[in-house]
């Protein structure tokens, strides 16, 4: 019986979708300006855990994800330049060239940590008409008004606004994050903003109240009702998306559906951060997967990383635990590649690890579960419980990575195997080292040596 930790709630629930057997999701997706980084990139690891389960499970499933290539200003007050205007500007390109460029780079990083792809991925700028439809309904019950700068939403009208947060509103202080202007209340927000000065911007649109771009919050409700109806199951995205991008979803979407809860179930995952503090791309403090790559991990690793910590908790990333991580994740997979397989299910490891996943996704005990199979000399069916583990794992645990090996590392290979059979053991020590600086290891076996990276 799964169970999920529901924000809205503040407990671990069991999972009962709307329809029997049936599950919609939506994940808040990347605002593509610029890269992503690995901060961002364990978000959607986090939902792809969570796709993994529900479909272990036994549910159909229907995940879309939003690309936010319109609307998102660089300040939470709805106020400054929309990020991907600033990236054309900035780089001298469109900003269509901007946000496919920057897309299509998370795409590739995505498929390299094995995340599954929503059913699709619905992009904010394609649904302009669905906004402003959905933006006149909320007009319609008098939540909106108008100010020089564009259409707010009334906060005030609308009761708990807040709750999923758990802000407190009467104690917010108009300041750095928030300021009044002509709103009438500190909390109201933007559902069209007007251009300032017209044809300045590259993505701009007619609409009843004017030329101007969609607010960032009345996208993903626009989006996810599109395509999941007017209330739907799992709400998704990072805890940074909980105030105020998610609670004004849920204001202006039970507002114009009048349903309660507009989404049943809301998860967010927890931060990556660097020792420093929250990796950020505004200030350009990020760490990429590339970077990660370049000096020598490979992606299955970061996904491995990312795995070993429940997803509410934060992650403190460093490249010493990540090396750590490395071993660790290459160990395993050494175990597991000489395992044999006898075509059957260990079924008490199986519920073991059952157990855990739904038990709010508890990877890490899932893992320690794995760790104990592979470790138990005793027990059957390893191989194909193993498989079966990693349709949620996504480790590619079994897969057998095909490696080129150069000629310089296969004549220092057979060197040392001289060297080794001659009893030279300094001189083999010394080749292993050589070996592993340029990026390889080597390792004894039964049949003679095994090459792999490191």
């Amino acid at each position: 019986m799964l169970k999920l930790y529901n924000t809205l709630t503040r407990k671990k629930e069991v999972f009962k979708p709307i329809r029997k057997n049936f599950v919609g999701m939506y994940g808040c997706g990347p605002t593509v300006y610029w890269h992503q980084h690995i901060g961002g990139m364990r978000r959607y690891l986090f939902e792809d855990i969570l796709y993994r389960t529900l479909k272990y499970e036994g549910f159909k499933i229907k995940h879309i994800i939003n690309v936010t290539d319109v609307g998102h200003l660089t300040s939470d007050a709805d106020e400054g330049e929309d990020k991907v205007e600033v990236a054309a500007k900035k780089e001298g390109k469109s900003a269509k060239e901007i946000t496919h460029y920057y897309f299509d780079e998370f795409e590739k990083d995505l498929k390299k940590l094995n995340v599954t792809m929503p059913n699709r991925w619905t992009w904010a700028s394609d649904y302009i008409k669905e906004m402003v439809a959905l933006i006149k309904k909320i007009e319609k019950k008098n939540y909106t008004y108008k100010t020089s700068d564009g259409i707010y939403f009334n906060t005030s009208k609308f009761k708990n606004y807040g709750k999923l947060a758990k802000i407190d509103i009467s104690g917010l202080q108009a300041g750095k994050r928030i300021k009044i202007g002509e709103k009438k209340n500190k909390t109201d927000f933007a559902l069209w903003k007007f251009s300032e000065k017209l044809g300045e911007r590259q993505q701009e649109w007619n609409s009843p109240w004017g030329i101007g771009f969609p607010g960032w919050h009345i996208e993903c409700s626009a989006m996810s009702s599109k395509y999941l109806g007017k209330q739907f199951d799992i709400h998704t995205g990072g805890i940074d998306n909980m105030n105020p991008h998610h609670i004004n979803e849920i204001a202006q979407s039970e507002t114009a559906f009048g349903k309660r809860p507009w989404v049943k179930y809301w998860l967010h995952n927890n931060h990556l951060n660097l020792k420093e503090g929250k990796m950020s791309k505004s200030t350009g403090q990020i760490i990429r997967l590339k970077n990660l790559e370049e000096k020598g991990y490979l992606s299955m690793e970061f996904r491995y990383l990312c795995l070993l910590t429940h997803y509410r908790k934060i992650i403190r990333f460093d490249f010493k635990e990540m090396n750590s991580v490395k071993e660790s994740y290459q160990r395993l997979k050494n175990i597991i590649s000489s395992v044999k397989d006898d075509n059957k299910l260990n079924g008490k490891y199986l519920k073991e690890f059952e157990n855990a996943i739904e038990d709010d996704l508890n990877v890490p005990r899932a893992l320690q579960v794995l760790w104990k199979l592979v470790r138990d000399k005793k027990a059957v069916g390893k191989v194909q419980t193993i498989k079966k583990m990693d349709k949620v794992f996504g480790l590619d645990l079994l897969k057998i990575e095909k490696i080129k090996i150069p000629e310089e590392i296969k004549k220092l290979v057979k060197e040392r195997e001289d060297a080794r059979k001659k009893k030279d053991f300094g001189k083999s020590d010394e080749l292993r080292d050589k070996i592993k600086k340029k990026g390889f290891i080597v390792e004894d076996v039964d049949e003679g040596s095994r090459v792999r990276r490191v």
